[in-house]
């Protein structure tokens, strides 16, 4: 390819991606038409929740409630909603990636008909996860319990999509090496952390905490990784994900929420990379054949591995086999032959022996990962 070809493919890459970071204004299902197929990583979706208060909400003193009554959580009939609901789904379902997955957040009022349409569409839901609250509102009529959660959906492209992210071992060594749950347990937005204009209202009424959205990145992205927000609000997506080394595009209709959101992320600092790297258990790992130690110099034909107790004596072959006498087998199953036994791990079975010295062969193999991860940087 020449230098002018090379040029201008660069400009039309760069130009592709113009939309990374950014906030997009205007209607979502319009927005993200405009956007690149398969283009994107994860969606969090916080829609409309649909609410269908039929008047102001009074505490007992007759004070009002700061409730959700914006336009935009107004829809004529439940038909009218599901078109929309449909409508916004569709379009995220194309710019997601078959390997990506998406999030959405709803209440009693909307959830159960948005997860029916997700599977309708051909969504493959994979949890629901309970956001349980440290600090819910209070039912003041007290005619029904209390709404002290919220829920969300997490669902991948479609059924067969094999290849989402979940950073399993991440999640289980932040929860005391114990299994994450599927109930989350954090206070709503409040504090320093809610955003408020020049006479101390909120400037949005259902601003998500950050912690959440940590989670929910956490969990099921990867640093680098592109976040889709169609209802971006005042950025809290954008925010965290800046602050967690992920790329964003919001898409917003409400100018002054816009406003908000540019300065909220402007202000957030990068976490250094070595903060944001992901913790990752064995199943994660690349695998790595025995021969490949041999390819690769860690192991020679003709060396000498034993067992801890030094018992048995094997001799390493140039085809990726090891041998006692005119025995020959994988490294699993001549020590499981000598052991009696019908299985072996032969990565922590088997040692190199040196003179007096022994190293285990898994050794080896992290070595020889360690060795890959620096070429593949």
């Amino acid at each position: 390819m020449s230098m002018v070809a090379k040029g201008a493919a660069a400009r039309v890459e760069a130009e592709s991606r113009e939309w990374l970071d950014t906030i997009l204004k205007g209607d979502c299902v319009a927005r993200m038409s405009a956007l690149p197929d398969r283009s994107v990583d994860a969606i969090f979706a916080d829609p409309p929740y649909n609410l269908q208060l039929g008047g102001d909400l009074t505490r007992p003193d007759q004070s009002k409630v700061d409730a959700v009554d914006d336009d935009w959580d107004r829809f004529e009939s439940f038909q009218a909603y599901d078109a929309f609901t449909r409508a916004w789904l569709l379009a995220a379902r194309r710019v997601l990636k078959p390997t990506g997955s998406i999030w959405v957040i709803g209440s009693y009022h909307n959830i159960f008909r948005v997860g029916a349409m997700m599977q309708d569409l051909g969504f493959w839901l994979l949890n629901d996860v309970v956001w349980r609250k440290t600090n819910p509102m209070p039912n003041f009529r007290g005619r029904r319990f209390q709404n002290a959660h919220e829920t969300l959906i997490w669902a991948a492209r479609d059924q067969e999509a094999k290849g989402y992210t979940f950073n399993y071992d991440a999640m289980k060594a932040a929860n005391d090496d114990l299994q994450m749950r599927s109930d989350w347990l954090f206070p709503i937005c409040s504090g320093s952390e809610r955003l408020k204009d020049a006479d101390g209202h909120k400037v949005h009424p259902t601003q998500k905490p950050e912690a959440l959205i940590a989670r929910i990145l956490l969990s099921s992205t990867r640093p680098g990784d592109v976040v889709l927000d169609p209802f971006f609000g005042t950025g809290t997506t954008g925010a965290v994900a800046k602050r967690l080394g992920r790329r964003f595009v919001g898409i917003e209709r409400d100018a002054g929420y816009i406003a908000a959101a540019e300065a909220r992320i402007a202000a957030i600092e990068p976490l250094d990379p070595l903060s944001i790297r992901i913790a990752a258990g064995k199943r994660a790992e690349p695998r790595i054949p025995f021969v490949s130690l041999i390819e690769a110099g860690l192991l020679a034909p003709g060396a000498r591995l034993t067992d801890a107790k030094q018992r048995w004596t094997a001799t390493v072959r140039a085809d990726g086999t090891i041998a006692i006498g005119e025995e020959a087998a994988s490294i699993h199953r001549l020590g499981a032959k000598v052991q009696g036994l019908d299985a072996c791990n032969g990565w922590t079975f088997w040692h190199l022996r040196e003179g007096d010295r022994l190293t285990l062969i898994d050794t080896l193999r992290q070595e020889l990962r360690t060795r890959m991860a620096a070429v593949a940087a």
